[in-house]
């Protein structure tokens, strides 16, 4: 690669312009005084074909298929989009002209109807936020209470460092969607863009954290149960003979099943409440928020609610770890049993093959002298009767008796020999 003063440099590593790049992603949008916009995030929606066919009605290039953000002005309300790992958002602003009808009319009139019917997904956080100056008198925390939040208990602060103030109530109303109310004081457009994205995400995240509040929740019988399972197992393992020990590891291999599926289901909804209840205390920090007399801050608002709604999943997530690891020690420890049960019967079984293999050898032992009795028996015969034959014929001068007699001792030793040179035969 050549430099731009002419000096020769090595190849640009491969991820160098996108992790550069990665520092500049999902910029906050500049926002005049007056402002007002309507803000979706739609779980499970990452499809770019909407936001293709919105660009297409206006006239606008879509972005590139492996965007993950892109802004424009559509003419009458200006699109901000952005494309995370579990949701798709959209921003949706238009000028705000006066005070008089604050959330009495909304940035996504200005959206085509019939687009919005075409989107997927399901809605997870939907405000309206109205951004205006701050005015010289002071404001009746009260009465905005009464005529923008329904008269519910607000949230507010003063933010930037006393250059703006935020006020919602964390609360869904008849039309579906929540309301933020800012006032700017001195903030540059820069300032207001960065301090209603962060609010915004406070909202976002905060719902997104407490997403594995219910699988929480339902775990926690399913560990019950999981724990009595375990009990009566490691209960019955201390009594169980060998005889038991297999049917008793079939049942603690089906438990050990059970619980490694539950953990696999939850990991990643343990993993990501974690992440996001981070960045909700990172977007609070980055308020510099200051309390406005009668009123909570967002960050006691926060930590009262969503603390112990993460205090109850890492419960749940540290005893599901606990659970799955006593159950592998337990399976694991009946497993040595199993296998000291089994060798032991093997080294029966060895003993028996032994003495049966000794009793094979004294049978054989003792057949062979049989066997040898037997053919010296019946060659003796043999020789007795040729004997009588050869001196019935005048062939032998002596008595038959006699050489059968002598023939006994010499036939038992050549067959004995030939006998074991047999078994020398078959056994080498």
């Amino acid at each position: 690669m050549i430099g731009r003063d002419g000096h020769a440099l090595p190849a640009d590593h491969v991820a160098r312009l996108p992790l550069n790049n990665e520092v500049h992603a999902r910029p906050p949008e500049a926002l005049p005084k007056r402002a007002r916009l309507t803000y979706l995030v739609l779980f499970g929606e990452l499809d770019m074909a909407p936001l293709a066919d919105l660009c297409k009605r206006f006239g606008v290039l879509p972005p590139a298929p492996d965007a993950n953000h892109f802004s424009a002005d559509l003419g009458p309300f200006r699109l901000k989009w952005e494309r995370h790992t579990e949701f798709t958002r959209y921003w949706f602003f238009v000028p705000a002209k006066g005070v008089a009808n604050l959330f009495g009319s909304t940035a996504l009139e200005a959206v085509p109807q019939d687009w919005l019917r075409t989107l997927a997904g399901e809605v997870l956080v939907a405000n309206h936020v109205e951004m205006q100056p701050l005015p010289k008198t002071r404001l009746n925390e009260d009465k905005l209470s009464q005529e923008h939040f329904d008269g519910n208990p607000m949230v507010g602060a003063e933010i930037a460092g006393g250059l703006g103030r935020a006020f919602t109530d964390f609360r869904i109303h008849a039309d579906g969607f929540g309301r933020m109310l800012i006032f700017d004081n001195a903030m540059t457009p820069r300032q207001r863009g960065r301090t209603v994205q962060r609010l915004l995400e406070i909202d976002t995240y905060r719902v997104l954290a407490l997403l594995t509040l219910p699988v929480a929740r339902k775990l926690m019988p399913v560990l019950g149960g999981f724990e009595a399972e375990l009990s009566k197992a490691t209960s019955t393992m201390s009594g169980a003979d060998e005889a038991d020990e297999p049917q008793l590891l079939d049942r603690l291999t089906l438990l050990h099943a059970d619980v490694v599926r539950e953990h696999t289901g939850s990991q990643f909804r343990f993993s990501a409440a974690r992440a996001y209840a981070d960045l909700v205390a990172l977007r609070i920090s980055e308020l510099r928020e200051d309390r406005i007399e009668g009123l909570q801050l967002f960050s006691e608002f926060t930590e009262r609610r969503l603390s112990p709604a993460m205090r109850t999943c890492e419960a749940a997530a540290a005893r599901l770890s606990i659970t799955s690891e006593r159950v592998a020690r337990a399976t694991q420890l009946l497993s040595t049993r199993v296998g000291i049960s089994r060798e032991r019967q093997n080294q029966a079984l060895l003993e028996s093959m032994d003495n049966r293999a000794k009793l094979q050898l004294r049978l054989q032992e003792t057949v062979e002298g049989l066997s040898i009795a037997a053919i010296t028996y019946y060659i003796v015969g043999l020789v007795g009767y040729a004997a009588k034959g050869a001196k019935s014929l005048g062939v032998l001068p002596v008595s038959p008796d006699l050489v059968t007699a002598f023939a006994i001792p010499v036939v038992l030793l050549v067959v004995a020999m030939g006998v074991r040179r047999v078994r020398k035969s078959i056994t080498s």
